[in-house]
């Protein structure tokens, strides 16, 4: 009798049948309950319902049962990667792989669990293990050059993104990948019909590149606005929601910022005093932490400056987005967007009634459950709010937090110190690489040809863009030893490094962010030009808010002939510098507590409308709310 009911069983589960091939082997195991087919074909229908706890559940009481079956071993990984416990995973993607050496899907997905647990080296092995034993099988090639793009090894990245699309033509990303890997490296030998490519390939609604790799390389709000609604379909479409229309009363406004930042980086460099600075009486602030923990000084001084800190490294998004609601949060603060290590599965849950993109994503997230994107009317003019799924809060000064204690180190460099001639002009980019572009380096490279002892410092942000931007610099007739390249160092010790150059040329389509708002910290003025995205407007948005409005240009010409003036006439230079020396402590972009004001402002706003059951909208904050 249960042979024939597990039959049946199988057979509407091979028809596609989910529900009936449930409803069957639980009607097995009523009478069998050691039935391993029937426990453990039913944890995988589990999983492809989606019911992925359900699933490792019954998956692991059927290799209980018999821990000899490398299928049951491999989809319980599988559901324990759904579930993010990738630890968990390896552990059982191994006894798959003892049972069955040669299974490739289990070598490729225990790669991706040990991806996801940083640990490149292991996690690049098992993908190669799995390519002699399935050649040119796209996932693993995929996932393989992400591994060794997140170990900076770019070019062997781009190698690999390239192999993937040898392969597989179509496969989604591979294009913008091979593309980022190519901008990280500084390799500009098919530049432009790289990007040419990969607007065409937007265009016609193709997977072409991440949401975050957007707002890195493109040029177009509007290309930005369909790339990320293209992710979030893929990637984090909206799931069942945790929060269901209720409206919390509370006599504080309970607000949660979410990241996996909370260390030392720069997100937390910018943003540790605004949580110092809120208003304890109206605001219960949280911080969810889904990051590592450094052990360092500003993960302690972040714990401390809110009301309450959750490690939740150990948690799915279902888990969190749960917590949130348990909390009955009212507002939730995405302080990740699309960057590295973001979990946007969790908004995606609805998590709390009102949801905010701010900060490390420069651009829109495309996704209908973000209701606000905080901003100013720099980096989003009002004509371009189409361009943005979310409504736009705009913050007077500038939409950058920063904080108003951090320190400069008191042992001041001399230039030879920092590799720096002892005289002649320096012209300073501290961008990350892939920030550097073949239109921006050529102005560097005629001011250098023209400013005669000048030299370009630059950040050295990994060998291969070190030795292409040397190659490419030289194709244009200037030799290598005018490009000074500093490596990275403590915060505090880069901010009083920077005391020695004499102006910062910023970068187009994405300026500097962090990077720009240090080097005004640090008394060096910043040139830029407007661009035509939020990424491309940053710098332009921290140089109103010190009041150096004249250090923004509206074209590259402009930005050349300026910087060419600025070389020429010190005093002109000296002038500026002394002027922001001068204003940065009182200047708005370092004003913490100001800036903390108008940010309760906009969050009260917020709350105002949820508590009157209306809808998001787009709106301003008075300056001196």
């Amino acid at each position: 009798m249960n042979d024939a009911l597990l039959a049946n069983a199988v057979r509407s589960h091979q028809a596609g049948d989910l529900t009936e091939a449930a409803r069957l082997y639980s009607a097995v195991l009523q009478t069998s309950p050691r039935n391993f087919h029937a426990r453990y074909l039913l944890g995988f229908v589990h999983f492809q319902q989606g019911r992925f706890e359900d699933a490792v559940r019954g998956i692991g009481e059927a290799v209980k049962l018999n821990p000899q079956s490398p299928d049951a071993f491999y989809n319980l990984g599988c559901a324990l990667q759904r579930l993010q416990r990738p630890e968990e995973a390896v552990a059982a993607f191994d006894r798959a792989i003892a049972l069955k050496p040669d299974y490739a899907e289990a070598l490729i997905n225990r790669g991706v669990a040990l991806l996801a647990l940083k640990r490149h080296s292991e996690s690049i092995a098992s993908f190669d293990r799995a390519l002699v034993l399935a050649p040119g099988d796209a996932d693993a090639l995929s996932n393989r050059a992400t591994a060794l793009f997140e170990i900076k090894r770019y070019e062997d990245a781009a190698a690999g993104y390239a192999a993937l699309l040898a392969a597989a033509p179509a496969f989604p990303y591979a294009l913008g990948n091979l593309v980022l890997a190519r901008t990280y490296a500084c390799d500009w030998r098919s530049f432009d019909a790289d990007r040419a490519r990969l607007a065409d390939e937007i265009a016609a609604g193709k997977l072409a590149i991440s949401a975050h790799g957007s707002t890195l390389i493109l040029d177009d709000p509007a290309a930005q606005l369909t790339v990320a609604r293209l992710w979030v379909a893929e990637r984090c479409p909206p799931s069942s929601p945790v929060w269901r229309g209720e409206i919390y009363r509370y006599e504080k406004i309970r607000v949660a910022y979410l990241s996996a930042d909370f260390h030392a980086h720069a997100t937390a460099f910018l943003i540790a005093g605004v949580f110092e600075h809120h208003d304890r009486a109206r605001f219960e602030s949280s911080l969810m932490s889904f990051g590592v923990d450094d052990k360092s000084a500003m993960r302690t001084r972040l714990m401390r400056g809110c009301d309450r800190f959750i490690d939740a490294s150990g948690k799915s998004d279902s888990e969190i987005a749960a917590m949130l609601r348990d909390m009955e949060i009212d507002i939730a603060v995405d302080l990740k967007g699309f960057t590295q290590d973001s979990r946007p599965g969790i908004f995606a849950a609805r998590a709390a009634p009102i949801q905010v993109n701010y900060l490390a994503h420069p651009g829109t997230m495309g996704a209908d459950y973000m209701d606000y994107i905080l901003a100013d009317d720099i980096v989003i003019p009002s004509a371009d709010q189409r361009h943005y799924s979310e409504k736009v809060v705009y913050l007077p000064d500038s939409y950058q937090a920063n904080d108003s204690k951090r320190t400069i180190s008191v042992a001041m460099p001399a230039r030879h110190d920092v590799g720096l001639p002892e005289s002649g002009f320096v012209f300073a980019c501290f961008n990350n690489s892939y920030k550097i572009s073949p239109p921006i380096f050529d102005i560097w490279m005629r001011l250098l040809r023209t400013v005669d002892g000048s030299v370009l410092w630059l950040f050295e942000d990994n060998a291969a863009a070190t030795a292409n931007l040397k190659r490419e610099a030289e194709a244009r007739g200037v030799t290598t030893d005018r490009l000074v390249f500093a490596p990275r160092t403590h915060v505090e010790d880069h901010l009083a490094r920077q005391s020695l150059a004499d102006l910062f040329l910023d970068t187009l389509p994405c300026n500097a962010h962090t990077t720009a708002s240090d080097a005004l910290f640090a008394g060096l003025p910043v040139l830029t030009v407007l661009g035509r995205t939020f990424a491309g407007r940053v710098a332009a948005s921290l140089l109103r808010a010190v009041d150096l409005a004249e250090l923004i240009v509206p074209s590259l010409a402009e930005y050349e002939t300026l910087a060419l003036t600025l070389a020429r006439e010190p005093a002109r230079l000296t002038a500026l510098k002394a002027r922001l020396t001068k204003t940065r402590d009182a200047a708005p972009l370092f004003d913490t507590a100001r800036f903390t004001s108008h940010l309760e402002a906009a969050f009260v706003h917020m709350w105002e409308r949820y508590q009157g059951g209306l809808p998001p909208v787009a709106f301003s904050v008075p300056r001196g709310a």
